[in-house]
């Protein structure tokens, strides 16, 4: 499905939407939910990716296909490397074929799993033969994935002598681990993080207990961008949030005030209000612990004619796309001056922006909704719009609700 964006009507908005849970959120407490059953789960994410983590969690297939969903490929490799008895294949979309797996793979087998590569070395699909594993300690690169680190971090505290990790290096996304850590301890696990040691003790059960899944903050960042780009007065309430958040992308809310946005925290949601105009500026980032927002930041200084150095982007070379590469390409055809380097954006000052350019999603979620804001200041055509549905099922209704026209395009 191709779709045209437009603002019909460029008035003040006020609106309220409720978002789904936290995809990292929820696909973090759907594996302690099978290794801990005692635990009940509200709020959670509507998202393709914890759709496949559960269909995951619950088939007896020897295959198991998780299409897109990179966060479930990391979290279930280490999953059923400790399911005795249990023999799978974990594979995914051609895409997932092509993202490395090799680092969880090495630091799981230093620890005693049992898993092969079916075709790529490094990449999957691989086969995975549970096992019992009775090693506690393992060392893996600290500027990896989160991903990688939290994976080994959900599983240990069923192991029998718990874990310790080893961060070599320098750390990258620390907002994800400790958002690991922090649900771990939610849960009543002991837990510590010191210089480059973590450790999680073995727990063999816990208590019954319900956890409340907060909002995404991810999804937040497109109406964040909206309101950037929305008149002066806009506003536009958001449910369920909470001000001591676990997600690292809560710090759109310091961000987007350099866009003239002010968030305001309620009982159980945000207020964003435009209350004045965006500085101009130049915006400097490092972004590290919060990378899956670059592209709607980039998008947002964009259309405010500002420019950008966006910093601590490695990870994004091995997302859904190359998502440097990717915002480079289409950013160009709506007139950007753009450059990127391996771990970093740099937008110069635009004096235009072009029509109705079709923009390529890549199989991308966050492509087609970083792009979308960009509705407010000229026609644009979104290619494979329903690629949304990866982790905001809602999101075009909830676009047409802030006042984006879509039309479906042949």
């Amino acid at each position: 499905m191709d779709v045209l964006l437009k603002v019909l009507n460029d008035k003040i908005i006020k609106e309220e939407i409720i978002i789904s849970g936290s995809k990292s959120e929820s696909n973090r407490l759907l594996i302690l939910q099978n290794l801990f059953p005692e635990v009940t789960i509200e709020n959670l994410s509507d998202s393709d990716d914890s759709v496949h983590m559960q269909h995951a969690l619950s088939t007896n297939n020897e295959t198991v296909d998780i299409g897109h969903a990179g966060t479930a490929m990391r979290f279930l490799t280490s999953y059923f490397a400790v399911k005795e008895g249990r023999e799978v294949v974990l594979t995914g979309s051609e895409r997932m074929q092509n993202r490395p797996i090799e680092i969880l793979v090495n630091a799981l087998k230093d620890l005693g799993a049992e898993i092969t590569y079916e075709d790529k070395i490094g990449y999957p699909p691989i086969r995975i033969k549970g096992r019992k594993i009775t090693t506690s300690r393992v060392a893996i690169n600290g500027n990896v994935s989160s991903q990688y680190i939290s994976s080994l971090l959900l599983i240990a505290a069923k192991l029998k002598s718990g874990l310790e990790i080893e961060l070599i290096g320098k750390i990258t996304s620390v907002p994800y681990i400790n958002m690991t850590l922090s649900l771990l301890n939610q849960l009543g696990i002991e837990t510590s993080f010191q210089e480059n040691s973590i450790k999680v003790l073995p727990k063999k059960s816990i208590e019954k207990q319900t956890v409340v899944v907060e909002s995404d903050w991810s999804s937040a960042s497109y109406f964040y961008s909206i309101i950037a780009l929305a008149k002066i007065g806009s506003e536009i309430k958001l449910s369920a949030y909470k001000k001591d958040s676990l997600q690292g992308d809560s710090c759109l809310a310091e961000i987007y005030q350099h866009f003239g946005v002010e968030t305001v925290f309620g009982d159980n949601f945000i207020n964003l209000k435009k209350v004045k105009d965006t500085q101009k500026e130049v915006l400097e980032i490092n972004l590290q612990n919060a990378p899956d927002i670059a592209q709607t930041i980039a998008v947002t200084c964009f259309a405010e004619s500002i420019a950008c150095n966006l910093t601590g982007l490695h990870t994004l070379k091995i997302k859904e796309t190359d998502r440097l590469e990717a915002l480079k390409e289409e950013l160009t055809k709506l007139g950007a001056t753009i450059s990127v380097t391996n771990e970093s954006l740099h937008l110069e000052v635009s004096s235009e922006i072009k029509e109705n350019v079709a923009i390529k999603t890549y199989n991308d979620h966050r492509m087609a909704m970083a792009f979308a804001p960009l509705a407010f200041r000229t026609s644009i055509k979104i290619l494979n719009a329903e690629v949304v549905s990866k982790s905001f099922q809602s999101f075009w209704k909830d676009m047409q609700q802030v006042g984006i026209q879509t039309q479906e395009i042949k």
